[in-house]
């Protein structure tokens, strides 16, 4: 077998059979099969496609490249949940307790951020003295006594997709709906989960811009995971605007714990309970997804799924009395309000641009060697179809610097006030 004559096979649109595939990602991750074929087989996939079995065999061969977790002595149906990544998206800290309150096993392995603000584990180190180095059988023991923990991912995770995904980055092959949707599936099944709940970001603070490529993801994402025996469920949710109020590590703990006792903001409660409804109904806590909806709301108006943060971060070493003390979380130097300059409604607010505003106070890594700043970020006021007064504040800036300027300008040029309001839709689709 020769990988020119595969290359020329996908370029000409036909099929890879399971054995050139395994023998393509084998090739590629020993280093046998050299950058400029695996490129131009990714170039020839991006032009062509994949079929649902072809995607299959990509995704599996993938997982097998490298470790696979066994999280088998964890009672009960382990459900994972991934969003393709977004502003403000602060939607894990919530559901992890939330899902665990109501005897679900939560079993999350996360990762560090790169752009507007940190990962879920920089965020949860905002917490004085939480720690997610554990071992695997206290990982285990963790979840089946708390039904909750959250720790890094193993370094030898799906490998080849890590080295095709570097590959992708400097050949313009990013865009690929089948290379994207294999290389996320491809972590989430190494990672050992029995059920995946999918969270696919569209809009302007979005990986998938329109809601049709959004629509082509996800199911694409769904049908992977159905064909390798994984349950799988998937939402489509907008990202035209930063995800409930806050942008920075501490603050969206602080938001999280707002919405645990019932006060978060609208989006982010509403987008939380149609996820974790999904996880409850697939790890088997609710015969539907409307039982599930009502069993986690009776969760947060009862406490506990508050009580269940507390047990959590105390479990990993961190400061239970935070939850209850939000003060005691990192504060930023300073406060800097931007304020309305005429009346209207907010219009647009560019997610993307407002999140590389909160990055450039600190907040997030513009490259991986980037220290972070967990006390900045920003905090908004105002969301889409909002009514503004002349001088209202739109956002306050929190900052460990006095010179803000260049995250003020990016604000105002990206948040636009006009005469009409405006409508936007949370939940575009739910595919199952």
């Amino acid at each position: 077998m020769r990988m020119i004559d595969l290359i020329a096979k996908k370029r000409d649109n036909h099929v890879l059979t399971p054995e050139e595939i395994k023998f393509m990602i084998e090739g590629y991750t020993a280093g046998d099969i050299p950058d400029y074929q695996m490129s131009a087989m990714l170039m020839a996939i991006y032009f062509n496609g994949m079929e649902t079995e072809e995607l299959k065999e990509l995704t599996m061969a993938m997982v097998e490249s490298g470790d696979q977790i066994d999280l088998s002595a964890i009672e009960g149906v382990k459900v994972d949940k991934h969003s393709t990544g977004g502003v403000g998206d602060t939607t894990t800290l919530v559901l992890a307790p939330l899902v665990a309150a109501l005897g679900i096993p939560v079993a999350k392995m996360s990762g560090r951020g790169l752009g507007h603000t940190g990962g879920t584990l920089d965020k949860l180190e905002s917490i004085e003295g939480f720690h997610i180095e554990i071992e695997e059988d206290e990982f285990a023991e963790m979840v089946n006594k708390n039904k909750i923990a959250v720790i890094g991912q193993t370094g030898n995770l799906t490998p080849a997709d890590k080295a095709i995904y570097a590959l992708r980055d400097v050949t313009g092959t990013v865009q690929s709906i089948p290379l994207i949707a294999s290389s996320i599936m491809s972590k989430k099944i190494a990672s050992g989960s029995d059920a995946i709940v999918l969270d696919v970001k569209v809009g302007s603070g979005a990986f998938m811009k329109d809601i049709k490529h959004a629509e082509t993801l996800a199911q694409t994402m769904v049908n992977i995971g159905k064909s390798v025996g994984r349950q799988t469920m998937a939402v489509i949710s907008d990202m035209n605007q930063p995800l409930g109020r806050m942008i920075g590590n501490a603050l969206e703990v602080k938001e999280a714990i707002d919405t645990l006792k019932g006060e978060g903001p609208e989006d982010l409660t509403e987008l939380c309970l149609t996820l974790g409804s999904q996880m409850v109904y697939l790890g088997k806590g609710a015969n539907s997804l409307e039982e599930a909806h009502e069993k986690l709301i009776d969760a947060i108006q009862s406490g506990a799924a508050l009580e269940k943060m507390k047990v959590f971060v105390e479990a990993q070493g961190g400061n239970p009395d935070v939850i209850d003390h939000p003060e005691l979380l990192p504060q930023a130097r300073y406060q800097f309000e931007v304020k309305a300059d005429r009346e209207g409604y907010i219009e647009s607010m560019n997610a993307n641009e407002i999140g590389i505003a909160a990055m450039i106070l600190g907040a997030g890594r513009a490259t991986k060697e980037s220290e972070l700043d967990l006390a900045v970020g920003l905090e908004l006021h105002k969301k889409i179809g909002n009514p503004v007064a002349k001088g209202d504040v739109l956002v306050t800036i929190y900052a460990d610097q006095e010179d803000v300027s260049e995250t003020i300008n990016k604000l105002i040029e990206n948040i636009v006030i006009g005469d009409h309001p405006q409508d936007i839709t949370l939940i575009h689709e739910i595919i199952q």
